[in-house]
């Protein structure tokens, strides 16, 4: 019997200890379980926290980009002003020395053209001189011819004047003063004149109560002028 009575404690000790194990086995599960969701939450948490984590480095990154941008954009835009400006200088410099270039071949076609102007006018003018020059030596040679032609006809007796041979020398003295005349040439007035110097070459005084004192009374040689030129002066004698 007491035998018997041991073996059912001992089997009724082991059944509690398995009821107790049991029941700590079943706690545990929960425990564990729970434990487990918990870590797994935490993973879903960190794994959720990460790509915040990025999201937020690269929004910075993105803000920094963004930052940057602005700045990249007001270098480039500055330095494609600043070209520009370059370029417009360069272009208005370029310009100013095809304007100055152009200014200075202006002038100098301009002194060109006045150097011509007055080497045509100084060449024409010495021209004219010379001419001047010869007509007065040819001229100054023709005088003579023209004072005996003068003192041929002078010559002449009245009754004679009327014949063929005096008329044509009449004739051709009246045809070479014309042509003198055309030329330029003209006499000098001197009789009745008051004496001028530039004009009257005095070789004698006379007395005269025809005309009054300082007069050229009297014109021995004629004297001639080509254009504004005396050519010869008149040979007078003046009232005293």
């Amino acid at each position: 019997m007491a035998q018997e009575k041991e073996d059912i404690i001992k089997k009724a000790i082991k059944e509690a200890q398995e009821e107790a194990r049991e029941a700590a086995t079943a706690q545990q599960e929960p425990a564990d379980a729970k434990g487990a969701f918990e870590e797994a939450e935490g993973d879903d948490a960190a794994e959720k926290e990460t790509p915040q984590a990025g999201e937020a480095v690269t929004e910075e990154e993105d803000a920094d980009e963004a930052a940057a941008q602005p700045t990249d954009a007001k270098s480039e835009r500055a330095a494609a002003k600043e070209a520009k400006k370059k370029e417009k200088a360069d272009r208005k410099k370029e310009k100013d020395k095809t304007k100055e270039r152009i200014e200075e071949l202006e002038d100098k076609v301009k002194r060109q053209l006045a150097e011509f102007e007055n080497f045509r006018t100084r060449s024409e003018r010495e021209k004219g001189q010379m001419y001047d020059m010869g007509a007065r030596s040819v001229l100054e040679k023709i005088l003579p011819v023209v004072d005996n032609f003068e003192r041929g006809l002078m010559a002449v007796p009245a009754d004679e004047s009327a014949k063929g041979f005096v008329d044509g020398m009449n004739m051709i003295y009246k045809q070479l003063m014309t042509e003198l005349e055309n030329m330029g040439v003209k006499p000098i007035e001197a009789v009745g004149c008051e004496f001028n110097p530039n004009f009257h070459n005095a070789v004698m005084q006379v007395e005269s109560e025809e005309y009054e004192s300082g007069t050229v009374a009297q014109e021995l040689q004629k004297g001639y002028m080509y254009r504004d030129t005396v050519i010869r002066h008149s040979m007078v004698a003046v009232v005293q």
